[in-house]
Order: structure tokens, then C-alpha cells, then sequence
């Protein structure tokens, strides 16, 4: 098993999502699932900053 107290959380991404992730993690010097995990986290934090998740003005593409 992995790291005490960590979930494992199955991910569907599109290609394309993943790439930007991926090229992000890496100027960040950190893993895909790291990357994901530092995103979801700092998420998580400005919505109970201000109850909002992402800036009102976020646009997700979709595919």
C-alpha cells in the first residue's frame, strides 16, 4: 500500500490535459501525480478561502 493516509482515486484525463499537466510538472520539478495533487490541493484551499474553487472567469475546454 501507498503512503499512510493516501487514497488511490482512479483519473480518466484527455490526452491533451495530461500533456499540459505533464509539461507543467515538469518546470515545477514535480511528478504528473504530484502535480495533480498540489493543483487539487491549492483548489481545495482558495474555496474554503473564499468558497470559490477557480476564478469566476475559468473557461474548461471541452472535448
Amino acid at each position: 500500500m501507498g503512503e499512510a493516509g493516501k487514497k488511490q482515486v482512479p483519473l480518466r484525463l484527455s490526452s491533451k490535459l495530461y500533456d499540459e499537466i505533464a509539461a507543467w510538472a515538469e518546470e515545477d520539478f514535480r511528478s504528473v501525480n504530484g502535480q495533480i495533487e498540489y493543483l487539487l490541493t491549492a483548489c481545495v484551499r482558495q474555496h474554503k478561502k473564499n468558497g470559490r474553487p477557480v476564478p469566476e472567469d475559468f473557461e474548461q475546454d471541452r472535448e
